[in-house]
């Protein structure tokens, strides 16, 4: 039908110029420990950042821009900040600035996430939990709103810092043995260097959190999905 039978002609002319508008994507942080925690942020498109979660109850609101990928939102620990952001975490530092600009440095529970990418069939958004690079503080990424199947909250929620294996030990934190042992393909591998299965090392993690990534090549029990525009909210000691 034409749009000047129905329509006047700005109104029409509107139609035809406007811009396809996306629902923008927010994740919500919320520390809920005991304790400060610096949240952190970051993803190859200039996605990321910084903020001082010093209270139970304090939130640090994203909206990454649609499309966003390989993105990762991490808790820091043991940090230190002067008035210009500049300082040292003991567990997730990223360069030593509070704005991150990189990504941090083990051990560091991250929750990551790839958005619904334009040129993907898949009209889902990924996330997921990894302690590939080691265990700082508990996590969980939730769906707001979720509508069922793999749409579900994935948790970390024990604290594996106290029983880390003492070959893993760090301050602040338990590392992956991927860390420590990083020519060693069984805890290390790469589509490059091999294949991998389960360790004695990487099951501490996987019974700890079972939900989570516990060596590089755990995709099948740790990835998960949500209808894209869905929002989120990444918990630390949910």
């Amino acid at each position: 039908m034409n749009c000047l039978a129905v329509l006047p002609y700005f109104a029409c002319l509107l139609v035809l110029i406007s811009p396809s508008f996306t629902h923008a994507t927010q994740i919500d942080v919320v520390n809920n420990c005991g304790y400060p925690v610096w949240a952190a942020a970051w993803a190859p498109n200039g996605f990321g950042g910084g903020q001082a979660l010093p209270n139970r109850g304090d939130t640090w609101t994203l909206t990454p821009p649609p499309g966003t990928a390989q993105a990762r939102i991490w808790p820091r620990t043991g940090c230190t900040f002067d008035a210009s952001g500049n300082g040292h975490c003991n567990t997730g530092d990223c360069g030593g600035v509070l704005q991150c600009k990189a990504y941090g440095t083990d051990p560091q529970t991250l929750a990551e996430f790839a958005l619904k990418q334009p040129d993907n069939t898949n009209p889902d958004d990924t996330f997921d939990i990894s302690l590939v690079e080691g265990f700082n503080v508990p996590l969980s990424f939730s769906p707001v709103n979720p509508t069922g199947g793999t749409c579900r909250a994935a948790q970390c929620t024990a604290d594996l810092v106290p029983q880390c294996p003492d070959q893993l030990k760090a301050l602040g934190g338990c590392n992956n043995p991927c860390t420590v042992f990083p020519t060693e393909v069984k805890y290390c591998c790469t589509p490059e260097r091999g294949s991998c299965g389960p360790t004695p090392f990487s099951q501490y993690f996987k019974q700890g959190c079972p939900d989570a990534y516990s060596y590089p090549q755990d995709d099948q029990t740790s990835t998960f999905a949500c209808p894209s525009g869905t929002n989120y909210r990444v918990t630390f000691c949910p």
